[in-house]
């Protein structure tokens, strides 16, 4: 999809990657970003998780809440995308 890199959002990627555990990433991205922002990420994971199991968008839009724009947002990143959802969908299911 494209995300260019620059020097900022490097430091904004080894900085996550200096979290040990869950407890240091909820202090860090409660200050990094809004409630709001972290729970429309980690709705984005839930539906790409949801999306990987086979699920159709109107059960995944019902069962997370979210509008079928959203689900259709994350669907076209699994299939079209840079392969970061994948990639991390594979790792939690070790």
């Amino acid at each position: 999809m494209g995300l260019k890199h620059n020097a900022q959002t490097d430091e904004l990627f080894r900085s996550i990657l200096q979290l040990k555990d869950i407890d240091e990433c909820y202090l860090y991205f409660e200050d990094l970003c809004t409630n709001k922002e972290i729970r429309d990420l980690g709705q984005r994971l839930e539906i790409a998780k949801q999306m990987d199991e086979g699920k159709s968008y109107l059960e995944v839009s019902a069962s997370i809440g979210v509008s079928s724009a959203t689900v259709g947002r994350v669907k076209r990143c699994l299939d079209y995308g840079d392969g970061g959802y994948k990639m991390i969908l594979e790792r939690l299911k070790q």
